[in-house]
């Protein structure tokens, strides 16, 4: 099969990436609005970008009416944000918060999930997560240029918390024990618990 991309709809565009590239790591991503109003959402277009600074890149679509979501409002507002990962465990949880609500709504209440105070940004950071990072907004790129569909988010990292259950040593995490899901085409995910091991050559 061979598929001209320059021909496809973005649905279609959208349909075949996500289901090729897999598994892609979850971001979940707490705000805090203006008003106080404590926003979460998870993010599947994902990834590090780089060590020195500590960086990390998430892709927000707008709505199909071209508004912004609420993630991106309080990110470009506030310049803070908490990225977690998210373990098998808190799936379903992660999955409820995905519900579109009122701007004026949160999803830590509507879905029930606990959250702390972060320590260096105002957002907070969801209970039970095996790792959270406090990060600020280090940069919000629209794409493509003039008529943007998605901004890029560049997160610098500023403080991580990584739940001592998932570490195999003080240096070290253990995959199995982190448990992350990962996404997968339409509505599947994957878990991080099967794993191998190869040595790079030199």
């Amino acid at each position: 099969m061979r598929l001209d991309f320059t021909a496809l709809g973005a649905a279609e565009a959208y349909r075949w990436l996500t289901a090729t590239v897999t598994p892609r790591p979850i971001a979940w991503v707490s705000t805090r609005s203006a008003e106080g109003v404590d926003n979460l959402a998870p993010f599947s277009f994902f990834q590090v970008v780089c060590d020195a600074p500590p960086t990390l890149m998430l892709s927000i679509s707008l709505r199909d009416d071209g508004s912004r979501k609420d993630t991106l409002r309080n990110a470009e507002r506030s310049g803070e944000l908490v990225i977690q990962l998210v373990s098998k465990a808190q799936a379903e949880a992660m999955n409820a918060s995905s519900a579109m609500l009122p701007h004026d709504a949160s999803e830590f209440v509507q879905a029930g999930i606990a959250g702390v105070p972060a320590e260096r940004v105002a957002a907070l950071r969801v209970v039970g997560a095996p790792v959270a990072y406090e990060c600020r907004v280090a940069d919000i790129m629209p794409y493509p240029a003039g008529r943007p569909r998605h901004h890029l988010v560049f997160a610098e990292v500023l403080m991580a918390h990584v739940d001592d259950a998932v570490l195999a040593d003080p240096r070290h995490v253990a995959p199995a024990l982190l448990d992350l899901v990962g996404r997968l085409g339409g509505s599947l995910y994957a878990t991080t618990r099967d794993t191998f091991s190869m040595t790079r050559p030199r």
